[in-house]
């Protein structure tokens, strides 16, 4: 099961949802002061972007974490030399691990999780998600995670934006959905399509005191994608911003 989109850059433009993605993630980042000599985890971490642009922020340390061999191979590749980043020359550690069964890394001041939580297959894997990451953070750190919205299916046509939602399968703990990113060739994959109240619910389990959203926010209009095309996007985007407190 392929588990996320990567967000490093390419020659083509990349995907609108991931664009926004990024830039709330980002605009998250910068509310909270950056991540400066922060030690930071970024779990499912696929091909490294979200890790290297920590690592490039300032962080003190910074590691990456993904249950595929493969990806991590490619992340180091990409992303695991040193780097130039705000606070001097440092570099990101990638280690292979299922989130659901995470080892001690930490402590961290801040993990970073973009689409985890909808590929837990169960909720004891979703529950156990949440405990491993909270483990690893110290008292007060702090987890971003970008988590996708349930319900569009088959109310919102997400195409014009980069995935495509093929079919929903009632089973289990939660809805099997099927999609594609529309790449050339198109990708797909699979995840659940968890409640945010099951979200929260697994994060409070875990040990956080608190948890919060935030809606997506988009990048400025450009000549590529004007703002009546970003409004029709905030309307119902592809995710939202999940931010808990160890």
């Amino acid at each position: 099961m392929r588990q996320q989109h990567d967000t490093s850059t390419h020659p083509a433009p990349r995907a609108a949802f991931t664009a926004a993605d990024a830039y709330t993630l980002r605009t998250a980042l910068d509310a909270l002061g950056g991540v400066r000599d922060l030690d930071t985890l970024d779990v499912a971490c696929g091909h490294g972007a979200t890790a290297a642009f920590l690592a490039d922020g300032g962080a003190r340390r910074t590691v990456g974490v993904d249950s595929c061999p493969d990806r991590v191979r490619r992340a180091r590749e990409r992303h695991g030399r040193a780097t130039a980043g705000a606070a001097g020359t440092t570099s990101v550690e990638y280690v292979v691990a299922d989130a659901a069964a995470m080892p001690q890394l930490g402590p961290f001041d801040l993990a970073t999780a973009v689409y985890l939580f909808s590929h837990a297959p169960d909720r004891d894997s979703l529950h156990a998600m949440f405990r491993g990451i909270r483990a690893n953070l110290r008292p007060g750190g702090r987890l971003l995670s970008l988590v996708r919205n349930p319900g569009a299916y088959p109310h919102v046509d997400w195409s014009p934006y980069g995935m495509r939602i093929l079919d929903r399968v009632p089973e289990g703990d939660a809805p099997l959905l099927r999609a594609q990113f529309l790449t050339e060739p198109p990708v797909h994959f699979e995840y659940r399509e968890w409640a945010h109240a099951d979200f929260a619910e697994a994060a409070v389990d875990a040990g956080f005191s608190t948890v919060g959203w935030q809606p997506s926010r988009t990048p400025p209009a450009d000549a590529h994608r004007d703002e009546a095309y970003w409004t029709a996007y905030r309307a119902w985007p592809v995710s939202t911003l999940m931010t808990c407190t160890a």
